[in-house]
């Protein structure tokens, strides 16, 4: 390995948080040539998966998928280190399957730590931010608690839950980031001074059980799928011995026990401040809203292959230890469960995301960035995801390129930065299927496709990543030419080959891909007629078959796509005074004002910009000559 360079006078980058958008942000910097600093509280947690031992999920694994395609690393740490791998909802169309991963914790931050200790300009210090500085208005560095003064082009804040983190069991709080790590106290009144809004947002945690205490046997094995599917387009196996998790359920006794705390939880007491998220709610929270329900699921997770402890994935709360205790007790299986570490909820600042522009830098300090739970939102993914765009964005800032900005049909990331800057969050963003209105053009199959090319363009595909993508594409295409050329004769011969297969037989010559339309066909029967798909790769044959299968369905989606590219090429001038657009109500220019949307389509996906208002802009960039 080569020797680490001296850490330089300044910096291009720092990177404030070693989370999932910390590392995900650092890694890409440094990789694009930037000299980088990554500063962290604690060197020991770079990685650290706070909550939950599992990465992907409904949405999330697409996203995971889109930050592989584009050169990034979730998916290869979740690859080395992942003990379980499933992919959701096989039984849906393609559009909403997802990678789900539960993870070795503790392999996990190995494998991160080698990544982020090893890269070239990428240099790690221990020490909390404390402010950071500007000069003629723009970043300048950062100063630490320690007092130490960091000259830096740009910053980049990924500081998840810990700004004035507070953390509550029951009716006692104390001040942390996270169990077992100090809050950042000083940070936030430093943006405040920069003329910032903080919000306030909570989030929640399970209590962590002792493996050897539960009684396995009295629930559900849940294994994973076989052979595991990895999330990284560049691997085709996990190295590690994949395990199964566990399913139980709450009860009514259990319920008695989580009401009898209700006196006594600081979220029915108003003790908590912060919003909780809709989509993750507390165990309480579920029984409070949902009392017609007897119970709900609780899947036991390992946190590792060797770890002692298990995670009850369902049950975040933040009631009084002696409750949590008296809850799980009542639960099958878990009649005499240890709990190891109580659960817990954090409220901690966020920066409401409509102060930031598409590209992740903030309004008011140009050269500032934000990434990840400080913008509002919930999960690894999506501070991952923006982790990648905020240093994409600064690399080409300071590399004199244009913004790096994907379109909501291109990515889940995309729909996930648009709807917080366009739209704000007051809950804590979490992404779903749903939120993409062009989905069935985001799969998961195809996101090397949609951006391998652009990671490589940017730099951050390497020539081993860029090659499995075209080889992979030379055989994706054969296969799609092989469907649309090959014709089928329904004479007696192949009659009775189309029935052996199961496949309706036709009353006239055919392509295979009218074959594969079938409801009832798959592409694996038609090697028959073409041998040579017996010989690819699964992915290349599933992603050829959801093409031919939904050919009509994609088609229509990008004329939808195409319809809609106008608004969206239409750019907005930064300083355009919108009070002076005639036509506008006081409401829309207030939002217009504040928000600063980037193109005409931004703009009317911003609430209460209705179609007049639309027009009404229009209009005005023609008569600006822009239109």
């Amino acid at each position: 390995m080569q020797r680490k360079q001296p850490i330089p006078a300044e910096f291009d980058l720092i990177v404030v948080g070693a989370g999932h958008a910390g590392c995900e942000a650092a890694m890409a910097s440094a990789r694009l040539g930037l000299k980088t600093l990554l500063l962290t509280i604690n060197v020991d947690r770079i990685g650290h998966l706070s909550c939950n031992p599992a990465i992907g999920g409904l949405a999330k694994g697409h996203m995971v998928k889109e930050i592989d395609a584009l050169g990034g690393m979730m998916g290869l740490w979740a690859d080395a280190a992942g003990i379980q791998f499933r992919i959701l909802n096989t039984r849906k169309g393609p559009a909403v399957r997802s990678s789900r991963a539960q993870i070795d914790r503790a392999e996990y931050m190995r494998v991160v730590q080698r990544s982020v200790f090893s890269q070239e300009n990428l240099w790690v210090f221990q020490d909390m931010g404390a402010a950071v500085l500007t000069e003629n208005g723009a970043v300048s560095g950062l100063r630490t608690e320690l007092g130490e003064v960091f000259p830096a082009r740009a910053v980049l804040l990924t500081t998840g839950t810990f700004l004035r983190g507070l953390m509550h069991i029951g009716l006692e709080h104390f001040s942390g980031g996270r169990m077992g790590d100090p809050a950042a106290n000083s940070l936030s009144a430093s943006l405040r001074e920069l003329g910032f809004d903080l919000g306030r947002l909570k989030t929640g945690t399970t209590p962590r059980l002792l493996r050897d205490s539960i009684d396995f046997s009295a629930m559900q094995e849940q294994p994973g799928d076989d052979p595991p599917t990895p999330f990284s387009f560049r691997n085709r196996t996990v190295p590690l011995p994949q395990v199964s998790c566990w399913l139980t359920y709450t009860n009514e006794r259990a319920h008695e026990a989580i009401r009898s705390g209700f006196d006594r939880s600081p979220m029915f007491t108003g003790i908590i401040e912060g919003t909780g998220a809709r989509y993750c709610p507390s165990i309480e929270d579920k029984v409070a809203r949902f009392p017609e329900k007897d119970r709900h699921q609780i899947f036991v997770e390992p946190e590792g292959l060797h770890s002692p402890e298990m995670y009850p994935s369902g049950i975040p709360t933040s009631l009084p230890f002696d409750v949590q205790k008296k809850m799980i007790r009542a639960i099958r299986g878990l009649e005499n469960a240890q709990i190891v570490r109580p659960g817990y909820a954090i409220e901690y600042d966020f920066v409401p995301p409509t102060q930031l522009r598409p590209t992740l830098e903030t309004k008011a300090v140009p050269g500032l960035y934000c990434a990840g739970q400080i913008n509002g939102t919930s999960g690894y993914e999506e501070a991952a995801a923006q982790g990648l765009w905020a240093a994409l964005n600064a690399a080409c800032k300071l590399l004199g390129r244009e913004p790096f900005l994907l379109s909501r049909d291109q990515a889940y990331m995309a729909v996930l930065v648009d709807d917080l800057v366009t739209k704000g969050t007051e809950e804590p963003y979490r992404m779903f299927t749903s939120r993409a209105e062009h989905r069935l053009l985001l799969r998961e199959g195809n996101a090397d496709e949609r951006l391998t090319p652009v990671g490589r363009d940017l730099g951050l595909v390497d020539d081993d990543q860029w090659r499995l993508f075209t080889a992979k594409q030379e055989k994706l295409q054969a296969v799609l030419e092989a469907m649309h050329s090959i014709r089928i004769r329904p004479d007696a011969a192949t009659r009775e080959t189309l029935e052996s297969i199961g496949a309706s037989v036709p009353g006239k010559a055919v392509e295979l891909a009218s074959l594969l339309r079938q409801p009832q066909m798959d592409i694996d029967r038609l090697a028959v007629f073409c041998p040579e798909l017996a010989g690819l790769d699964r992915e290349v044959l599933c992603e050829a078959e959801v093409q031919v299968r939904y050919e009509g369905y994609l088609v229509k989606q990008e004329e939808l796509v195409a319809k809609f590219k106008s608004l969206e090429d239409k750019v907005l001038p930064e300083d355009l005074d919108y009070g002076s657009v005639s036509g506008l109500t006081r409401e829309v220019v207030e939002k217009l004002s504040r928000i600063q949307p980037r193109t005409l389509g931004q703009a009317g996906r911003i609430s209460g910009v209705t179609p007049a208002a639309l027009a009404c802009l229009e209009i005005h960039l023609k008569k600006l000559g822009l239109s």
